[in-house]
């Protein structure tokens, strides 16, 4: 079975699209090209991570067969009984559940059917002045493919029906580069400062030397060069500095760092 949650772009569909689904008892969430379960990115690429807008159209329908492809396949894997297919027009529903091999939608929910008025008022007014998009899934999931955009985690809890234990509902709120804000950049600078000063506060880590960043659209990875104190465990420093420092920067920053990579250059002497 299909449902269909249709809405204009910017009035919260992606905000409702995990709540609908547990009101409906929904399996799989279809939204701007991915495809999520129970907070698990199945298939699919985020439209709200292309860098064009007409882009981002392309891969919220499907447009691109392997996509479509890969959508179907984790469709079939999974075999969902209820489907939440999210478009800005019933024009926009059907060109997704054909492309994906859905049927038509049984059922059809009007975002003004789950939201009142000034909830969407309020939610065009953050699209507009901050540039501000949802996800139906967990960060740390999004973040796998919508690297160096700022995200920040959402949490919800919610009672089943007839149960007593809550459900967890996690959404992630994203800034793509093609929204009239514009692109999210930090300097490479400002990377390697928080980084150099985290390095300091590691146990064992004599002085920091040199840092440089390789930003990528996978993520950000850092190459850190320490000097070690003399005597201390070069693998275990080594080891929790990358931990240490990957925290920080991914906490202050918002960055995906897939990688730190730590050299120890040399050994001085401490008081």
């Amino acid at each position: 079975m299909v449902l269909a949650l249709v809405g204009a772009s910017g009035t919260g569909k992606s905000y409702q699209a995990s709540f609908v689904a547990h009101e409906f008892g929904v399996d799989v969430i279809v939204d701007d090209g991915l495809l999520v379960r129970e907070g698990k990115i199945l298939a699919g690429r985020s439209a709200k991570a292309e860098s064009t807008r007409v882009g981002a159209i392309k891969r919220a329908i499907f447009s691109y067969p392997e996509d479509a492809a890969a959508a179907r396949a984790a469709l079939a894997g999974c075999q969902p009984q209820k489907v939440l297919v999210l478009g800005t027009s019933l024009g926009m529903i059907a060109r997704i559940v054909v492309a994906l091999d859905l049927p038509s939608p049984a059922r059809i929910v009007h975002i003004e059917d789950v939201s009142r008025p000034g909830d969407i008022r309020r939610a065009r007014r953050v699209r507009r002045e901050q540039g501000k998009h949802v996800i139906p899934a967990p960060t740390l999931e999004v973040r796998k493919t919508f690297s160096g955009y700022l995200i920040d985690p959402l949490r919800f809890f919610l009672r089943p029906k007839g149960g007593r234990s809550h459900v967890v509902v996690e959404k992630s709120v994203v800034r793509p580069t093609w929204s009239s804000l514009g692109r999210f950049y930090i300097n490479d600078v400002v990377i390697i400062s928080i980084a150099l000063r985290a390095a300091r506060e590691v146990e064992g880590v004599g002085r920091p030397m040199r840092a440089t960043v390789d930003s990528r659209p996978e993520g950000t990875t850092l190459h850190l060069e320490l000097a070690l104190r003399l005597g201390c465990d070069v693998v275990q420093v080594c080891r929790a500095a990358q931990l240490h420092v990957r925290r920080i920067l991914e906490y202050t920053t918002g960055l995906d760092i897939p990688a730190v990579n730590v050299t120890a250059r040399t050994m001085i002497l401490t008081e």
